[in-house]
């Protein structure tokens, strides 16, 4: 196909044109029944241990490409996985080995094979940011501590009074939430509202480069369809989209609450860092400060100027800054 701008609306050209932009260091990794989508730097043999980093919805690993590869320099060993259901992972429909009834056990369960199959057995560092499947990555450490050396978090939703965007609530509303999800550019247009910044083109398609699949899928389904054959195809469209399923399953709420109490004095002693971009348009900086209370000599508070929700895509450098000195070992 030849490499001329999609200005004609042609979907086919558009969507040859970011195909496997955004894959690099990367390979894809088996565990269990699904294959994850797994960014990697560094070496196993880094002096300075494994640390992993989990991306929030609706959202990638991408994000955090940078870091990664500065932390690889600084003598770390790094891994990004995008989450089952997200980015370049499998994305399986309900009842397909993956049950999105009880989404965070689902995913809490898949997450154990991935460490299992990257042979990831001493405790590491994790860094965990963004909604939903963000908050995912504390729950699992709230039941599995001993396997965390250090961990931090970079704006993520860590109390009551944590804001939950339009867009969750929109996924709630029943065939809104459907038509929200096949958005091709809600993943951008998420991220761009969230931040003090607007990204550029290259880094938009690769966000929404999951979401443009999906969209793709349903013009060609609604094009070669007769009209009583489209509420079908779609139906089965839509029900295979893990944010929607997990948006809708999921009690923002209640996580929040377990989430403040489990990390709080009495509860955690281990260290956390809490880096927050402050220009974050979701959440607050008074989340963090209100997280950081209710654990003061664990949980050390680092505000980033500049950053908004996505500070590791944002002010990479400023993180990396951070983490560094963080894991000072």
């Amino acid at each position: 196909m030849p490499e001329s701008p999609a200005e004609d609306g042609n979907v086919g050209q558009m969507l040859y044109r970011i195909e496997d932009k955004g894959k690099e260091y990367r390979s894809y990794v088996k565990s269990g029944k699904f294959r994850w989508f797994l960014r990697e730097k560094g070496s196993p043999e880094s002096r300075r241990g494994t640390v992993i980093f989990l991306h929030g919805a609706p959202t990638q690993s991408y994000s955090y490409r940078v870091v990664m590869s500065q932390m690889s320099d600084a003598g770390f060993h790094c891994f990004a996985p995008d989450w089952i259901g997200f980015g370049f992972s499998d994305k399986p429909q309900p009842g397909y080995g993956f049950d999105y009834t009880v989404a965070e056990k689902e995913f809490h369960e898949e997450f154990e094979k991935l460490l299992e199959v990257l042979e990831v057995t001493s405790p590491f560092f994790l860094v965990v940011q963004g909604f939903l499947v963000g908050s995912y990555g504390l729950t699992w450490t709230l039941k599995n501590p001993s396997k965390i050396s250090k961990l931090v978090i970079l704006n993520t939703p860590l109390t009551i009074s944590s804001p939950i965007p339009g867009l969750f609530q929109q996924l709630r509303i029943p065939f809104f939430g459907e038509f929200t999800c096949q958005n091709a550019v809600m993943a951008e247009r998420f991220i761009e509202a969230g931040s003090a910044y607007v990204l550029k083109l290259e880094k938009a398609t690769i966000f929404g480069e999951q979401w443009t699949w999906i969209w793709f899928v349903t013009c060609i389904l609604l094009y070669n369809s007769f009209k009583t054959d489209i509420a079908v195809y779609v139906l089965i469209l839509f029900h295979s989209n893990a944010l929607l399923e997990a948006a809708r399953k999921s009690n923002f709420n209640e996580m929040a609450i377990r989430i403040s109490s489990g990390f709080s004095s009495g509860s955690w002693d281990k260290p956390i860092l809490v880096a927050w971009g402050i220009s974050d348009k979701y959440l607050p900086q008074s989340v963090a400060e209100e997280f950081q209370r209710g654990n003061p000599r664990s949980v050390e508070l680092k505000l980033i100027e500049g950053a908004g929700h996505m500070p590791q895509e944002d002010w990479p450098e400023k993180i990396v800054d951070a983490l560094r000195v963080f894991f000072r070992v």
